[in-house]
């Protein structure tokens, strides 16, 4: 999911979720409708100096994060029925029919992330267009349990939007505990400390740092024309905040590494899971961490 922009914040507000996942078809087995959860959030005016504004879509629930909604603006999520072990969708515009143009934002058209209910899960893939604007791409719901589908996006001529799906996948599901909140992520050899805290309601920058082994990473590889995507899911309702750091591969003032700076809003005190993809070796990898926002503020309550 690549130029400098915000989270947007948000105003508290209560809406019902759709978000039924029947006729997505065969995924990694027989799909059966989810419940939508009714969240509650908020949203404030979208700084006019951001980048591209590609996070979480507003619109029609302005007052709400982005994947929260399955319709907004008139623009619909909707499932399509596909072959075992594929995902398919359609994104239909206000005159009820399937859209095929679409602008390129951080060089997809289409950004489809998927998170399992728990956080416990956690996918950022691109799917290919049908001519007849159907969406597929191989099922990245990996396990069984509840899944949220969110499609990043934005149609020619019209904002940026993301809108949600709850899908559901058969089979055996232990719900896990999301881990405790730290510094550091590991993966695949690959140490991330992060630095900086969330503020409800305020920009906060967030550092994150890449060593392997020990080492600084200074060779970064812009990976869809930046050097890390940074996305934060809210524990509960799985409100969708998508931001991408300061500066460009080729600016001529961001290193490619270590240090990856975001500018980042949320929306309310609470726990929110950070997933960061970053490419180095040609290969894009995902550290994850568990944030607590407003917890110092809570502290001298």
């Amino acid at each position: 999911m690549n130029t400098a922009t915000k989270l947007s914040g948000l105003a508290l507000g209560l809406v019902a979720v759709l978000g039924a996942a029947y006729g997505v078809g065969q995924l990694t087995g027989p799909v059966t409708p989810a419940e939508s959860g009714h969240p509650t959030a908020g949203h404030a005016p979208a700084d006019p100096e951001d980048g591209d504004g590609h996070e979480g879509g507003t619109g029609a629930a302005d007052h709400l994060p982005g994947g929260l909604l399955v319709s907004d603006r008139g623009y619909t999520l909707t499932p399509v029925s596909a072959p075992a072990g594929e995902f398919a969708f359609r994104i239909t515009g206000p005159d009820g029919h399937a859209i095929t143009a679409f602008d390129e934002a951080h060089d997809k058209r289409m950004h489809l992330i998927v998170a399992r209910r728990d956080l416990a899960g956690f996918r950022h893939v691109h799917p290919t267009m049908d001519p007849d604007g159907t969406w597929r791409i191989a099922s990245p719901l990996a396990e069984p349990g509840s899944w949220r589908a969110f499609a990043d996006f934005t149609p020619t001529g019209a904002e940026p939007l993301t809108l949600g799906l709850d899908v559901a996948v058969p089979g055996a599901f232990t719900p896990r505990t999301l881990p405790a909140p730290t510094a550091t992520a590991t993966v695949d050899g690959y140490a991330v400390t992060l630095t900086g805290e969330l503020r409800p309601g305020d920009t906060s920058e967030l550092t994150l740092t890449v060593r392997r082994d020990g080492v600084p990473v200074t060779d970064l590889q812009p990976y869809l024309g930046a050097y890390g995507h940074l996305v934060a899911l809210r524990q509960g309702d799985l409100a969708y905040l998508h931001v991408h750091p300061d500066g460009a591969p080729g600016d001529g003032r961001t290193r490619p590494g270590p240090e990856v700076r975001f500018r980042a809003e949320v929306p309310s005190a609470g726990t929110y899971r950070l997933f960061l993809d970053f490419q180095h070796g040609g290969t894009v990898r995902t550290a994850e961490f568990t944030v607590v926002a407003g917890a110092a503020d809570h502290a001298h309550d």
